[in-house]
């Protein structure tokens, strides 16, 4: 009835269409397996694709040939690029997306790709013979053969949801949770875990009051996510903001006693960063207000995600004190919040290419590696399907550094560390923020995907080359040509900056605080008849790179510095209880994780610096 294939997907939410995408265009034929062909890539909790460090992982997805940036370009409502008052290592890129269109493309795309076969079916387990993953079998009892399996499960595993007193058995609101996967892996030797996330109330537009918020658009000049030839956004949705008050907590308070985070119903640690109404009050207990952000869920609904409401309470608590809302007097329920628990498993039992220590050909992405968050699905998806196509070949896996890209951090840190808490990304986790920016994933990350072979990587790399070019050519020009005090000091008065005495290169003029290339082409008409030779984003990554360019030199030698441990390799065999020299914490922790590298090794919780030294000798170094 089937084929044999090369990569079978389970699950089809953010991280197993990227891994599906990625394998399929490596040359894998996949099978992608789902409980519900209805719900590919749906946007189970706020509709919006991006974020601090999120967007950049987005960006870097969409240069290493995921879709997750063109599905967002061709469903977004609203773009904004967060924190732009700051440095460009901070740049953020935000989009919140039509929940339905992002869907659909997904699915279009997706059912597009001659190497995409579907199930739509349960997966209760993995087919495992000799320590290796070659297959999965089905709730009605079909074995499908794989060579590679990659397990993209979210929040499904053993889900319970709760809404106050409530449970009930789900992955996601109207979804039934995935039985079997757990209690297998967990035969086979594998450690695993509960978490909890959740989920605010949706609310009736047509009922809320937006003359009480705050309006919040988008940018004038929306940008995009995907460097690709995805279309510009011409007309844009607005976002609202409203606060809670003493009244709203009061009222939230009434439900403590009923409340599943609180009894000691909900067992799983919840996301730190993205806590829920109820926690926040109890935490902050000496606040008066929290933030709200009023969401469209796309240009033909009136639904609205209210952000920052995430809650597990009782419906009827969620409703009244909703409606102490500013903007929320008169507002009509589509559905209450909700908290989920689910199974996940510690990362530190996988290798840095996603497959795990004790079964080969299983690869494991997403929520079930702790994780939160759509883009950080995503990431893994992507990497996990292209090291599956890799472990088919038989070739060396694609391992990411945390020099190169926020993925390869994401990666590094869920391996070497492991989480006890849903792992969200942000920029502070990066060592090498000011190299790994939003604006340069393409030229990082797309040659590599061309090495590697990814279908349409050829067209991308002739984007890349040109953008390069172009920026040293801008570069060039900035630091060639000249201006005297009568060009610039009237302009320069105007910024309060000091007033030049002799001729000076551009550079100079631009390398001032608060003086960038636009500023110059306003009031220098050779220099914009010059730059309108040269793409927008040609232009950003010239004035970055000559602005930023001390600073830039300062991470790459870091970064050299680093890579020296990199290329000190371990044997992934290597019988650490026998160097007695190590603390007892690093030789449990090694003989764990099995790093591929002294740097990798450097990174371990409870790995020292002495125990480093001792294994740089033990290696000869």
């Amino acid at each position: 009835m089937f084929p044999t294939y090369d990569v079978i997907v389970v699950g089809a939410g953010h991280a197993g269409c990227e891994a599906a995408v990625a394998a399929a265009n490596m040359g894998s034929k996949v099978l992608l397996a789902t409980m519900n062909m209805n719900t590919i890539a749906q946007m189970s909790c706020n509709p919006a694709m991006g974020g601090v460090a999120k967007g950049q992982i987005v960006r870097e997805v969409d240069a290493l040939g995921g879709y997750s940036g063109i599905v967002t370009d061709h469903s977004m409502v609203q773009f904004r690029m967060l924190n732009r008052s700051k440095g460009p290592a901070m740049w953020s890129p935000r989009a919140q997306s039509d929940r339905m269109m992002f869907a659909a493309k997904w699915r279009q795309m997706l059912e597009a790709h001659p190497n995409i076969d579907f199930w739509q079916e349960m997966v209760t387990g993995i087919v495992v013979k000799d320590g290796r993953a070659t297959g999965v079998r089905t709730g009605i009892g079909l074995d499908i053969e794989g060579k590679a399996v990659v397990l993209t499960n979210g929040t499904f595993l053993n889900g319970l949801i709760h809404i106050g007193e409530k449970q009930f058995g789900g992955g996601r609101a109207g979804e039934k949770a995935a039985k079997g996967i757990t209690e297998q892996l967990v035969g086979l030797g594998f450690e695993s875990g509960r978490m909890k996330t959740g989920t605010p109330p949706r609310v009736d537009g047509r009922s809320l009051n937006w003359e009480a918020m705050e309006l919040q658009p988008g940018d004038e000049n929306p940008s995009k996510f995907s460097y690709t030839d995805t279309p510009k956004l011409e007309r844009q949705l607005p976002c609202h903001i409203t606060y809670t008050n003493t009244e709203v907590h009061d009222l939230l308070r009434t439900g403590f006693d009923r409340s599943p985070m609180f009894n000691g119903r909900i067992q799983g640690l919840g996301p730190r960063y993205c806590p829920s109404i109820e926690d926040k009050i109890d935490r902050f207990a000496d606040r008066d207000r929290h933030q709200l952000f009023v969401e469209p869920e796309g240009w033909n609904t009136c639904e609205i995600y209210v952000n920052g409401f995430s809650s597990s309470l009782p419906e009827d608590v969620q409703y009244k004190a909703l409606r102490q809302v500013p903007g929320f007097e008169n507002m009509k329920m589509f559905r209450p919040g909700y908290a989920i628990e689910y199974d996940f498993f510690p990362p530190t039992q996988l290798q840095l290419s996603l497959e795990t220590h004790l079964v080969k050909g299983l690869f494991f992405a997403g929520q079930i590696n702790g994780t939160t968050g759509y883009e950080e699905a995503a990431c893994q998806g992507l990497m996990a399907g292209i090291n599956a196509h890799l472990a088919v070949q038989e070739e060396e896996p694609f391992i990411l550094k945390r020099s190169e890209a926020y993925i390869g951090v994401l990666i590094d840190d869920l391996v070497n560390k492991g989480t006890k808490e849903p792992y969200r990304m942000f920029t502070s986790r990066a060592e090498y923020r000011i190299l790994l920016r939003q604006d340069n994933a393409d030229v990082r990350l797309t040659p590599l995907a061309h090495k590697l072979g990814i279908r349409g990587s050829e067209e991308r790399m002739q984007q890349v080359t040109k953008k390069v070019d172009g920026a040293i050519a801008v570069e060039k020009f900035l630091e060639d040509y000249s201006v005297g005090p009568d060009d610039v000091n009237p302009f320069l008065a105007s910024k309060d900056s000091s007033p030049i005495k002799q001729k000076v290169k551009l550079k100079g003029v631009m390398l001032r605080p608060h003086i960038g290339i636009a500023d110059l082409r306003s009031v220098l008409p050779e220099v914009d008849q010059f730059l309108q030779a040269y793409n927008d984003e040609y232009i950003e990554l010239a004035e970055i790179n000559l602005k930023y360019e001390g600073y830039i030199q300062k991470e790459k030698d870091m970064v050299d510095k680093m890579n020296r441990l990199e290329e000190v390799n371990l044997y992934n065999d290597f019988d650490y209880t026998q160097l007695v020299s190590l603390s007892k914490e690093a030789r449990e922790k090694l003989a764990k994780i099995k790093p591929r590298t002294i740097g990798q090794a450097s990174r371990i919780s409870g790995v020292s610096p002495a125990d480093i030294s001792v294994l740089l000798v033990h290696m000869g170094r």
